[in-house]
């Protein structure tokens, strides 16, 4: 089961918010030991919000903390750092979001790790990359989804900047970073070494816009913002029709004449206006307002009807509400609850592939700060008094919460 690949690789995650904290969370999703390794503030991403879920816990933490324990360390401690070297020594993978240096000056850089774990797989997530000018600077999502161009893509001419609203920027980096950490798990297995991977989110971002800044690379012309619409082929946007907006594709294959023909405007597929997909997006506009037109007489399940039954490519432009009501996601279990140990339930969207079986097995909750702080002290030898005195010191925090089970 795909669920358990990892089994037996152990992460310390030192990332927090987004980007880093997604690609561990995926780690953990396919059975790695994930220890979250937070400050005694917690991982930032706990204080943001609205919206608030269960408690008032933050939804921007539960959604890219699923999977992992949590202990509660403070770097800034000698007796905390050296609890923090000693996990190191026994991970295979370390991720971490501070800006490039911090983690040198804490003894906790790729070079001296590596000199007492050389297999260890080093994943530095930072806005800018580990080198050059700008790797001083920091970043977040709407930060670098603005410098990397995207924004420029989003939403109408005329209109104020868009971003999109789900991080994106944050999830790619996850994403890209979940691909290099594991193609460098596999190289280890030849080499025996891991190896430093630096993780940009500005490289995420542009490889994010593969083929509309490879556009821009080839023709020198900037591209222009088109609402639902895509620059390389017609129609493919949203229409609006009586009741709400329809999303439609159909631009090959002989769509065009047959949405022309449920449209009733036969008329249209004869128009040399509209005759080859790049003849329509040259005259977009023309197009839209004859297809707008035709689509605004009735509401979005009748269009819907008669167009999956003609094979056109087609969706209601949904909101989550309908999203959750989806057949598909359902079936797919694209949805997973997780429930910690006090009770507490969340409903996140689970890990995508595999999706059925993925969620067949049980979702660590998210963790609560410093849950198993005693827990992971005990699996690194530490003893009892040892870990006592570290809670004492304020070197670690520890949760004490107690379960129901626990209190009854």
């Amino acid at each position: 089961m795909l669920r358990k690949s990892l089994k037996n690789v152990r992460v310390a995650d030192f990332s927090q918010i987004g980007a880093g904290p997604t690609c561990s969370m995926f780690l953990g999703d396919l059975g790695a030991d994930v220890i979250k390794v937070e400050p005694p503030s917690g991982d930032i991403g706990r204080g943001l919000g609205p919206p608030w879920v269960a408690d008032n816990v933050s939804s921007v933490f539960v959604a890219f903390n699923r999977n992992k324990r949590s202990i509660c360390i403070d770097l800034k401690s000698e007796q905390g750092l050296r609890a923090a070297k000693r996990l190191v020594q026994s991970c295979d993978v370390l991720i971490e979001s501070f800006r490039p240096g911090v983690m040198d000056r804490l003894g906790l850089g790729h070079g001296e790790v590596s000199a007492d774990n050389p297999g260890i797989v080093y994943c530095s997530v930072s806005a800018y990359g580990s080198t050059g000018e700008a790797a001083r600077l920091g970043g977040v999502d709407g930060i670098v989804q603005a410098e990397s161009g995207l924004m420029s893509l989003l939403g109408d001419e005329g209109q104020p900047p868009s971003k999109v609203q789900a991080p994106v920027v944050d999830v790619t980096t996850g994403y890209v970073a979940t691909i290099a950490v594991m193609a460098q798990l596999y190289q280890r297995q030849a080499t025996g070494f891991g190896g430093y991977l630096d993780v940009s989110m500005l490289g995420a971002a542009v490889a994010l816009q593969q083929s509309s800044l490879t556009g821009f690379l080839g023709d020198g012309e900037l591209p222009g913002r088109l609402g639902s619409a895509a620059p390389y082929s017609a129609p493919n946007e949203a229409f609006p029709a009586s009741d709400g907006w329809i999303m439609v594709a159909a631009y090959q294959g002989g769509r065009w004449e047959r949405l022309c023909e449920i449209l009733e405007r036969t008329d249209l597929a004869q128009d040399p206006r509209f005759e080859t997909s790049a003849l329509r997006v040259r005259n977009r506009q023309a197009m839209r307002a004859e297809l707008g037109g035709a689509f605004s007489r009735h509401p979005c399940a009748y269009w819907l009807e008669r167009l999956m039954a003609r094979d056109i490519l087609c969706s209601k432009v949904c909101d989550y509400a309908d999203l959750i009501e989806n057949p598909a996601v359902a079936h797919l279990e694209l949805i997973t609850s997780l429930t910690d140990d006090l009770g507490r339930s969340h409903r996140v969207p689970g890990f995508p592939v595999n999706s059925r079986e993925s969620q067949s097995l049980p979702h660590r909750a998210p963790p609560r700060l410093g849950q198993h702080t005693l827990e992971v002290l005990s699996e690194l030898d530490f003893t009892a008094a040892e870990a006592a005195a570290l809670v004492t010191t304020g070197a670690v925090f520890a949760d004490r919460s107690a379960s129901p089970a626990e209190t009854a």
